[in-house]
């Protein structure tokens, strides 16, 4: 029986597992023969020269990302809304410890990444990521941000490694982005002047220049800031793509003047259907169903009623099959309900098929390199804040508007939109209220370090300890404010507002410092557990999700079995029980419940015969079920 580890991958050991896969014998004792490996690829590859892109510290950066960690994420479902029914996640922490935490639980699972990272404009607090130093070693040399010893320090242009120190903070963290991104995934980052040129080179190396898929100029500012000589308008997104699986979405195109068709009353139609085949039943489930279409009634337009419900003498409807896959609709099933015979319809086609087909006001455009509309001003986003929280908490929020144009170009319904450097919680307003006006169900996940509100500032004034507390908060009002402004809308009721906050701390088992022999029999006292004492069921329920890689966000229940509590995980993916004893008898429930993983204290096994006993009962009842112990 496996006890659970509680540590994050190490990276760097599982590439040297995938090179040896690759060449075998070019990996020994966990070292590369590099000269090895010369023969294998051709020694010509490997040139005295070549173009390349460094910086002070930059293998220590490279190493970080594989480095691992043991660390936790600690649930607070009083600081939560909806804990219960919500999919969406608050994450207080150090992003790129949090990051690692999140490499098996979201491993190829995010749709779209935006980040809005410091621009390091020598004002900035950025990371130092340096665990070998103390505390003191920061207080003396940078000056940690506030009193807990939190890796932040103000990143001056008088740093004689002032732009190596953010290429190593950005670096890393970019690492374990793409990481968790999809294959079809999209990352977004905002950046200015100041380090667009770093940014890219990183971003080649990280995501493959052949991955840029383009840089957007952003007028932020239409009458400019004085930077000495030129009043500068604008910002940057670059964005980079995952691999060539990525579809980019078309966005609105308001000032379009195409001809509409005026029986459909100022609509054209566009098919419901998912035309890229890389989308399709194997891996979108929920967007392969029928519809069933009464080829009887026929409207004005000449548009066939449908249902997701059979009728007597309606045909079913399935997506069609193309070049041997069956492929998709674009839209889940709770939208499509919401859109029956209102936007959607079924369109005879002149072979005798029918298509299902939405009918849309708006034409469609690529988006364009240059963005140049009041949606972009930041001076919009600050007054929306402002408004919100009746005062300047927050300084230049990013517009709402804005975000809202990226989560439509770079995610679709029910997907993950990531963003780790989530300050104000612009993202997740966006993806709120994107949801509301297209009846969509994306998740968001929020990172955001707990930074102090500095003393005086207008959100210390107004009560916020930290920037945390204002992302928070910012999310219940948005999300008041968007179901009241849709009050009227057909399934608003169902939208989720919701996120469940998580708070990155040390690991929940107690640390061992001494070897054996240096050990007293008061040491061995306090050891009596290995759990830390101030951890309860919920705090180790979360640290099991993240060590067996399970999301973060599914319901769960708890009940007793024979007087002993017991923790139930998304309907049976794990069933915990966490108290110091445990009978046969709950023992045997669990596994006649045949759990896809269990896991129980280690301490419930007073005896090597015990710990046998629970293995036989498992591997009768439950033969497929992984237990563990912690």
């Amino acid at each position: 029986m496996d006890k659970m580890k509680f540590e994050t991958p190490n990276l760097t050991a599982e590439n040297l597992k995938k090179l040896a896969e690759l060449f075998p014998g070019v990996v020994t004792e966990g070292k590369v023969n590099v000269d090895l490996l010369r023969s294998y690829v051709g020694e010509e590859i490997f040139k005295d020269e070549a173009y390349e892109f460094t910086w002070v510290g930059k293998r220590a950066a490279i190493a970080e990302a594989g480095r691992p960690i043991r660390k936790t994420l600690r649930p607070c479902p009083e600081e939560s809304r909806d804990w219960d029914t919500t999919e969406n996640l608050y994450i207080e922490g150090d992003n790129l410890d949090v990051l690692k935490l999140l490499q098996e639980s979201y491993l190829g699972k995010v749709k779209m990444i935006y980040i809005d990272p410091p621009y390091n404009t020598g004002n900035d607090f950025i990371y130092r990521d340096d665990f070998a130093k103390s505390r003191e070693d920061y207080e003396e040399e940078a000056g940690v941000y506030d009193e807990d010893g939190d890796r932040l320090f103000r990143n001056t242009e008088s740093n004689g490694r002032f732009h190596s120190d953010w290429c190593s903070m950005m670096y890393p963290r970019l690492v374990l982005a793409r990481n968790l991104l999809r294959a079809d995934g999209v990352i977004f980052i905002s950046i200015d002047d100041n380090e667009q040129e770093n940014l890219k080179k990183i971003c080649d190396e990280v995501f493959g220049i052949s991955n840029f898929i383009g840089q957007i100029t952003v007028v932020a500012n239409p009458r400019g800031r004085d930077y000495g000589g030129i009043a500068r308008m604008h910002d940057y997104i670059i964005a980079y793509r995952k691999s060539d699986a990525l579809e980019m979405n078309l966005i609105a195109d308001e000032d379009s003047t195409f001809p509409f068709t005026d029986s459909l009353g100022g609509f054209e139609l566009r098919e419901l259907r998912n035309r890229n085949i890389k989308f399709n039943k194997e891996n979108r489930r929920n967007l392969w169903y029928p519809f069933y279409v009464n080829t009887s009634s026929v409207d004005e337009n000449g548009l066939c009623e449908i249902d997701l419900e059979p009728h007597e003498g309606w045909f079913e409807l399935y997506p069609l099959e193309s070049q041997g896959v069956n492929t998709v609709w674009r839209w889940g099933k709770p939208k499509s309900m919401a859109n029956l015979n209102v936007n959607i319809k079924a369109k005879p086609m002149r072979n005798g098929s029918y298509q299902i087909v939405e009918k849309y006001r708006e034409s469609r455009k690529m988006a364009r390199s240059v963005w140049w509309d009041k949606d972009t001003n930041t001076e919009k986003g600050t007054l929306l804040v402002k408004d919100m929280f009746q005062g300047k908490v927050f300084d230049y929020p990013k517009p709402v508007e804005m975000l809202i144009r990226m989560v439509q170009m770079g995610s679709n319904d029910g997907d993950i939109i990531l963003d780790f450097f989530s300050g104000s919680a612009t993202t997740a307003h966006a993806v709120m209220q994107l949801n509301a006006e297209d009846g969509g169900k994306r998740k968001f996940i929020m990172v955001q370090l707990p930074e102090i509100c500095a003393e005086g500032t207008e959100a210390a004034k107004a009560g916020y300890k930290n920037i945390c507390e204002i992302g928070k908060e910012r999310i219940r009002r948005a999300g008041d404010k968007i179901k009241a402004e849709n009050k009227d809308k057909p399934g608003i009721e169902n939208l989720d507002i919701g996120f469940r906050v998580l708070k990155l701390d040390d690991t929940n088992m107690n640390d061992v410092y001494y070897a054996a022999a240096d050990y007293t029999q008061d040491m061995l006292s306090m050891m009596e557990s290995n759990i830390k004492p101030d951890r309860n069921d919920m705090d180790l329920l979360f640290g099991c999700l993240l060590d067996w890689g399970l999301p973060l966000s599914m319901p769960h229940t708890h009940e007793k079995i024979d007087g002993f509590t017991v923790h139930t995980y998304n309907g049976g993916d794990l069933i915990a029980c966490f108290e110091e004893r445990i009978s046969e008898k709950a023992i045997r429930e669990i596994a006649s419940r045949q759990p896809l993983r269990a896991v129980f204290r280690d301490s419930i096994f007073t005896s090597s015969p015990e710990k046998i006993n629970v293995f036989e009962i498992f591997k009768l009842l439950a033969p497929n079920t992984s237990v563990k112990v912690i």
